[in-house]
């Protein structure tokens, strides 16, 4: 049952600070907090390229974008403790009556917790394996530290009494993206709706991570396979500063994958990125934000999957998929820049890849779309 003192919150913020799909991640959890507690107000504390999955989330009344120093692995942000003052005043504002700090497992969430307690927040729950002192009203820890994200997320508000109410990953697709999508891959493929002949693919070869990165040249193979192979046209998918790596790519296609690829990187919104994968017949990706856009709109994912972070946490959420590596003797390193060429994907080679989408049930005359969750690590 939930704890009294968390049903008697109507202001509620979640946290969570890192990237899109760790947000993604999250949104069971949070809709849980939101079934249990009908009545609050939530607002999401995001980064802001998270903040852009918070925004197709329904569950989510509010979304406050802050850039925190200790979520910043590239060490870019200059010291500004006047930043940090803004949002302490900006959370106090705010009036909440509790806050919710998800994190991985690798994770403190004490700078976030001391956030909160400046701000004058009451109620702070997060996992932690340090001693919190009194930053947080509730600690938990969980029994089992590598459970799957989404996992982790319910288990923290269980620690409150709050139940699951469903456990799918949540995003809500504006409807005109969704003509749009629709539309474009008519456009794109050719075909009106779905023909089991001509599969849509969407790839996505950018990363924010270099060592989970599939090499450039190598997706150039996958591509060239997936049109010979598949009869497949491919959408090019990226953000603005990942066009320099698709315009390589499409560059270095055969001339018969070049006619049948679409570089949209840097194109496209972020709803529209999002209902194209949902419209697509299969992603190809890394480990990445739209590796778990495609788990939240139920399209099969090959991923590309490097072992610096342990599959059984990251993996594509309950949707058809194979994580495609080979064992190598750093597994699990966490390095954001591999000193070994990534031997862990690198080596994986496009035939591999188009015989896992095959498997996916992909150019094999017929689609699969939502089902039982396929997991299988290497090749």
């Amino acid at each position: 049952m939930i704890e009294s003192i968390w049903r008697s919150a109507r202001r509620l913020l979640v946290v969570r600070l890192d990237n899109l799909g760790d947000v993604l991640l999250a949104t069971p959890a949070i809709r849980a907090v939101g079934s249990a507690i009908p009545e609050a107000h939530i607002a999401l504390l995001a980064s802001p390229v998270g903040a852009q999955a918070g925004r197709l989330n329904d569950d989510i009344d509010e979304v406050i974008v802050y850039e925190a120093p200790w979520v910043d692995p590239w060490q870019q942000l200059p010291h500004d403790p006047a930043r940090e003052q803004a949002m302490i005043e900006r959370l106090g504002e705010g009036r909440f009556d509790a806050a919710i700090i998800f994190t991985s497992f690798r994770q403190s969430p004490l700078p976030a917790a001391y956030l909160c307690y400046l701000a004058g927040i009451p109620l702070r729950l997060a996992a932690s394996n340090y001693a919190p002192g009194s930053l947080l009203t509730t600690r938990h820890r969980h029994a089992e530290p590598s459970m799957h994200e989404v996992e982790r997320g319910l288990d923290l508000v269980g620690a409150v009494g709050i139940p699951p109410a469903e456990t799918r990953l949540v995003l809500d697709l504006p409807a005109e993206s969704r003509r749009n999508a629709q539309r474009r891959r008519m456009a794109l493929a050719g075909t009106p709706g779905r023909d089991p002949g001509r599969p849509l693919v969407v790839v996505h070869p950018g990363c924010s991570m270099p060592a989970r990165a599939y090499p450039a040249e190598r997706y150039v193979e996958v591509i060239d396979t997936l049109a010979a192979g598949l009869n497949a046209t491919v959408a090019l998918t990226g953000v603005e500063a990942e066009r320099e790596l698709t315009a390589r790519i499409t560059t270095e296609l055969s001339p018969a994958a070049r006619a049948r690829t679409h570089d949209l990187a840097g194109d496209l919104a972020f709803a529209d990125v999002c209902a194209l994968i949902a419209e697509a017949d299969l992603a190809v990706t890394n480990n990445t934000g739209p590796m778990h856009v495609a788990a939240a709109t139920g399209t099969p994912v090959v991923a590309l999957f490097a072992l610096t972070n342990p599959p059984e946490q990251w993996r594509p959420w309950q949707v058809p998929h194979l994580l495609l590596n080979h064992d190598v003797p750093c597994r699990i390193c966490y390095s954001r820049v591999c000193p070994y060429d990534q031997e862990c994907i690198s080596t994986v080679s496009a035939t591999e890849v188009v015989a896992a989408a095959r498997e996916l049930g992909i150019g094999a005359g017929s689609t699969t779309r939502i089902g039982e969750p396929v997991f299988a690590e290497g090749v």
